[in-house]
């Protein structure tokens, strides 16, 4: 029998919990026989004293079995069962066509996405721009269109790492977020609670990244490779470069759009496809579906071109609820904003810097993000065509294009958009669009 008071004071006078003191604990938090005091103590414990990768793994794994586990073992299916994560980024819109990419190349993935806050959108608040999708399906229609169609992105339910939902909202309110022992559980807690062989995870690292140093998200990104593997997962993690905008859109129905174009291959932006791409490469060689690199990225391009990545993104959306000619027309069903400006740009040179979080907060004050989480959003407004890092801009030139509910608020983030952008007289050096990889250690 263990005491929660006896467990904090072991965790506070930096002692390394038993994977038994740890469950006992993560056991309490969903049913409330832990207070929200002692999960306090106990987060502030952590975030000064760190846990040691065998605690990290029986955290990770006792919040993952808070709940409900999903089993893919009894469908039978031809194919491993691999997933994504992202540590979220603006105009990060990779989930949208990595999903039906690997569903073509014979991956199973039931991919459980989060809605957005502060400057990063949320996979779901793309998919709820589409009339009829519907996000929160009932369990056996989503086995049923992961088997059907090979992919099915829906929200979390209320039954997969319930622990940690609260565990994390006690972390918001008591300055213990930073913690990426904490940060890893609570990521991986939800991907695993999916019944996952594999999962790849995108560290973004930049000035729109989650966090706040190129050393923490090396940091966060090897914790997380670790405690995967650690938990029976085979996980690899991709650091990628945050510093701008991924894609050159950002918003929600604006993002559904781009992701048809590029599946459909009417629009493959550069550095979104080269993300795009490496990710979908490297859960393919993870999930045993590719034999390196080359071959991964061989069969992608076979799938986008055959449109067999297309198809099964058309099947997803009508399996769920949504039209099923979405793809080829998309002006019939995603909204579309009444105003389009464009942005000029204030000076002539090259765009050297882009304040990410800043074009994030843009599109959130036009209503298309959130800053509390019971926000209603706007799907229709957002930003195309941003100017990249190295562009050669004139006076004048649109920066981006802003679209907008009402002329207040378009002119609001057109000032927004300028003061994001730093134009200087040389051309920056470009940054890497992938900085490393980072796979499981032979042991």
């Amino acid at each position: 029998m263990f005491l929660t008071q006896e467990i904090i004071r072991k965790k506070r006078d930096g002692g390394a919990l038993t994977a038994e003191e740890i469950q006992f604990f993560v056991r309490g938090i969903p049913n409330g026989s832990v207070t929200e005091g002692q999960i306090a103590a106990l987060a502030m414990a952590v975030y000064f004293n760190d846990m040691n990768m065998d605690e990290r793994v029986a955290f990770t794994l006792a919040m993952r079995d808070s709940g409900q586990v999903m089993e893919w073992k009894s469908l039978n299916l031809p194919g491993p069962v691999v997933d994504k994560h992202s540590t979220g980024g603006v105009g990060d819109v990779v989930s949208l066509m990595l999903g039906p990419m690997i569903a073509a190349c014979g991956g199973f993935v039931p991919m459980i996405s989060g809605r957005g806050l502060g400057h990063t959108g949320g996979t779901l608040d793309k998919f709820d721009s589409i009339p009829g999708y519907c996000t929160v399906p009932d369990p056996e229609l989503f086995r049923k269109v992961v088997r059907e169609v090979g992919v099915a992105i829906i929200g979390q339910t209320a039954q997969l790492a319930p622990a940690d939902k609260r565990f994390y909202s006690i972390r918001d309110t008591t300055a213990t977020v930073e913690s990426v022992a904490m940060i890893t559980g609570s990521i991986l807690s939800k991907k695993l609670a999916a019944g996952l062989d594999a999962l790849v995870m995108d560290v973004k690292v930049g000035s729109g990244a989650f966090m706040p140093t190129y050393e923490k998200s090396v940091e966060l990104a090897e914790s997380i490779v670790a405690v995967g593997n650690g938990a029976g997962t085979r996980t690899s993690a991709l650091l990628t470069e945050m510093n701008e905008s991924l894609g050159p859109v950002a918003g929600n129905a604006l993002e559904v759009r781009l992701a048809m174009d590029y599946l459909t291959g009417r629009s493959r932006p550069a550095r979104l496809h080269e993300v795009t791409m490496a990710l979908c490469a490297e859960m393919l060689i993870l999930g045993g579906l590719a034999q390196n690199e080359a071959d991964a990225r061989a069969k992608l391009q076979a799938d986008l071109d055959s449109g067999e990545a297309a198809e099964r993104f058309s099947r997803m959306v009508a399996q769920l609820g949504g039209p099923a000619d979405l793809v080829d027309n998309p002006d019939k069903y995603l909204e579309q904003a009444p105003i389009v400006l464009p942005v000029p740009a204030l000076e002539a040179g090259y765009a050297t810097a882009t304040d990410c979080r800043g074009l994030g907060l843009a599109v959130v004050s036009l209503g298309g993000g959130r800053r509390r989480p019971e926000d209603a959003i706007d799907f229709a407004v957002g930003l195309t065509g941003l100017a990249e890092l190295g562009d050669a801009i004139a006076v004048g030139q649109p920066l981006a294009m802003v679209h907008a509910r009402t002329e207040a608020a378009a002119q609001q983030a057109v000032r927004e958009v300028q003061a994001a952008y730093r134009i200087g007289a040389e051309k920056p050096a470009a940054n890497p669009i992938i900085y490393r990889t980072i796979r499981p250690s032979k042991g």
